[in-house]
């Protein structure tokens, strides 16, 4: 089977370093290169991470860029260093990247990549989506030069993560992510409604250092912070490994159940970062049917997408 090719589109982070590490070891997924954007950090130790990443998994050919630093509208945004630490990865210690980053912007990036793999390219956004906002500014026909966007973002029908409505990734940009949704490409959102329906205990990670002892030791070790926030409303110590998720339906698409409907963001006060969707029939408005249709993942088989993330930690030695 031939390989998918991708652009991952991250802010690491502790989530997307597992999920970085993940796309690395898929036989299945060629990881064309790694944008970088604020959001989990500031996007300058976002695209630094990155590289520590590819350093991490040998992965010295994987071009990194750096990307949007800010939201579309309105002022710098904060970052989410008591979820992840203050370096990203849980404060443990990383040492400092051996190579520079690729000069372009990520935008650029995505564009020039996309433009030279016509109808090849997935992107893979799961960070705010500020790079792929502007890569629509800069090639308004990006749309039908890319194979598929996936997202991971959003929560369609459960509460949000930052306010009873929104999901981080998407409040921290929502006029760049109302561009993303509106766009004409075929686009697919695993938000909250399938990624927090999984959480992962400390035996996951201790595995997954078992399969791959430097990246997946990695993970166990970095992840220690994670789970120390995320117990801190759980009954038990878990955390969640959210960025993985569009990666693996690239892999095993049969894992996920979908709804398809016209989907909106939210741009104001009180609903900023919320992706409401309308489903089929559910309303006449123009405001909404002529709105872009996406697919939503809303079931994930819990157990096959364990096994599926420990058997690929385990692959190319």
């Amino acid at each position: 089977m031939a390989q998918h090719k991708i652009i991952l589109d991250t802010d690491p982070g502790i989530d997307d370093a597992m999920a970085v590490f993940f796309a690395f070891q898929s036989p299945d997924i060629d990881v064309l290169g790694l944008t970088t954007v604020y959001g989990n950090v500031p996007v300058s130790m976002s695209a630094q991470n990155a590289l520590r990443l590819c350093d991490i998994a040998q992965q010295h050919d994987v071009p990194v860029t750096q990307g949007v630093g800010m939201p579309w509208v309105g002022p710098e945004s904060t970052y989410a260093h008591f979820v992840h630490g203050d370096n990203g990865f849980g404060d443990i210690a990383v040492a400092d990247p051996t190579r520079e980053l690729d000069p372009r912007s990520s935008a650029q990036f995505i564009v020039d990549t996309v433009k030279a793999n016509p109808g090849e390219v997935t992107l893979v956004a799961v960070g705010p989506l500020g790079n792929l906002a502007l890569a629509l500014r800069l090639c308004p026909e990006l749309p039908s030069l890319v194979k598929q966007v996936y997202i991971m973002g959003g929560a369609a029908f459960v509460k949000g993560n930052v306010t009873p409505v929104a999901e981080a990734n998407i409040w921290n940009d929502a006029h760049a992510a109302e561009i993303v949704f509106g766009a004409s490409w075929p686009l697919t959102m695993f938000g909250l409604d399938v990624t927090y329906d999984i959480p992962f205990a400390p035996d996951f990670v201790d595995i997954l250092a078992d399969q791959h002892p430097v990246m997946g030791g990695f993970v166990r070790d970095a992840s220690q912070f994670y789970m120390d926030f995320y117990s801190q409303d759980h009954p038990e110590r878990v955390c969640y490994f959210h960025d993985a998720f569009p990666l693996a339906y690239l892999i095993q698409p049969d894992l996920f159940e979908f709804v398809t409907g016209h989907a909106r963001v939210g741009t104001g006060e009180l609903d900023r970062g919320q992706t409401v969707i309308a489903l089929p029939g559910s309303t006449m408005s123009p405001l909404w049917t002529e709105a872009q249709q996406v697919h939503v993942a809303t079931k994930v088989d819990h157990a096959r997408l364990t096994q599926l993330f420990i058997d690929t930690y385990g692959q190319r030695g």
